[in-house]
């Protein structure tokens, strides 16, 4: 075994006894007659003390010829020590390099020295070594679990929808489209059709953490082609029943991360806050706070990402909803209020001035859906499949979906999406 223990499993409880660590070299510090070689493992950085006069020969060779990013593995006597990082040092027996450095290493993973994005994502594995990226994607992972953690206990099935479809499921024309053997296919935008189909075959309550792929030529700060959604949807359900599973869920995500991610925030110098309740505003309300700041909105307008920046300033809040949306600027599919068909059953998710999440109640009537189609210009032949679904017997359903990287951008306070994304995929980068 390379490891016995990592930096954060070594304590008091271990002092005077032997542990192996194995990690990268973060720095060399040659005091005279000691040298402090600092190693890294994803867990922090372990103090090494060799000391020169008492060391053996080989090890203080080894020892002296050491560079950054060598991988080593340490083996060695356990010493509390309150100057050390983490309150403990290492005193070492034997010292082995697994890992030599062969080339430059590209950037400074202590960061004393700034990278530009770009320079960190082109040696992403090696920026993945600095302390903030680490930190991020724990944040991401912890954000990922309560997801999935939450809608188990609400008794949601986790499902497998493809990434290969013969169509649009949105009936957008943006597609990265693929060779299938003899057909043509194209790479899914979304899982909603099959996420539908699943809970329309009885499955009732599903969720998901799917890659979808966009084929949009945008080069913005909040955007990528290929993203991770989180996908709820449940049948014998409407707008308002979706929108209190994704207020669970959303709340319990804040949760887990405020109580178990609390040093990665504190690395990243960012503080959350988890409300008990999240607060439902209509489009109307939000458009008449808006109106005050924005003079030339109109009803039935989208947001800018500039309006949506202003929100929580103008309401009051950090976290809220956005409910009973203009019909004509949703998806398709969004149920229309059956009084006033102009607004839809659809809602969105903000968070600190950024959609995170964004869902409805479903059309599950088959004239509707035609009706919907035609009303948007879009053929319902080229829908025939999808519209034939809700011919047996459907449900009236409701789902949602949030947005892996831009939930991590907002937990972690990035200011780019692309440093969310572990090996991001945007109009220009297809590597690594």
């Amino acid at each position: 075994m390379m490891r016995t223990h990592y930096r954060n499993e070594i304590n008091e409880a271990l002092h005077g006894k032997d542990v192996k660590l194995a990690g990268w070299v973060h720095e060399v510090r040659d005091l005279g007659g000691i040298l402090f070689v600092l190693v890294r493992d994803k867990t922090g950085i372990s103090q090494v003390i060799v000391k020169k006069k008492e060391a053996d020969a080989k090890l203080l060779q080894k020892a002296e010829g050491l560079v950054k990013e060598t991988a080593v593995v340490v083996f060695g006597t356990v010493k509390s020590s309150k100057q050390a990082p983490g309150g403990f040092e290492l005193l070492p027996k034997t010292l082995d390099i697994v890992g030599p450095v062969f080339k430059k290493v590209p950037l400074d993973v202590t960061g004393r020295v700034p990278a530009e994005l770009d320079t960190r994502l082109d040696a992403r594995f090696i920026d993945l070594r600095r302390e903030q990226p680490s930190a991020i994607f724990r944040i991401r992972a912890l954000a990922q679990k309560a997801f999935r953690e939450k809608l188990l206990e609400l008794g949601f099935q986790e499902i497998n929808p493809p990434s290969i479809v013969s169509a649009s499921t949105e009936g957008g024309s943006d597609l990265f489209h693929v060779q299938y053997f003899e057909k043509d296919a194209f790479l899914a935008q979304s899982p909603q059709l099959y996420k539908q189909l699943a809970v329309l075959g009885g499955m009732d309550k599903v969720f998901m953490t799917v890659p979808v792929f966009r084929a949009e030529k945008h080069n913005t700060v909040s955007h990528l082609n290929e993203v991770t959604q989180m996908d709820a949807e449940m049948g014998f359900a409407d707008d308002q029943d979706a929108l209190d599973v994704l207020e669970q869920v959303f709340l319990h995500i804040l949760g887990s991360v405020q109580t178990e991610g609390g040093e990665d925030l504190k690395t990243l110098e960012q503080k959350l806050a988890a409300p008990k309740k999240i607060k439902r505003f209509t489009y109307d309300d939000v458009l008449g706070a808006l109106s005050k700041k924005y003079h030339d909105l109109k009803w039935g307008d989208d947001f800018s990402k500039e309006q949506e920046g202003a929100m929580p300033e103008l309401l009051g809040e950090e976290a809220f909803f956005i409910t009973d949306w203009p019909t004509a600027v949703r998806a398709f599919y969004s149920m229309p209020h059956e009084k006033e068909p102009k607004k839809c059953k659809a809602y969105d998710l903000m968070y600190r001035g950024l959609e995170l999440a964004s869902g409805a109640q479903r059309i599950h009537v088959p004239e509707l859906l035609i009706k919907a189609l035609k009303a948007r210009g879009l053929d319902p032949a080229d829908f025939e499949s999808y519209i034939d679904a809700f011919r047996y017997g459907a449900c009236p359903h409701a789902g949602w979906s949030i947005g892996s990287e831009r939930l991590t951008m907002q937990l972690t306070g990035q200011k780019n999406i692309r440093e969310c994304a572990l090996f991001p995929r945007d109009r220009h980068r297809l590597r690594p």
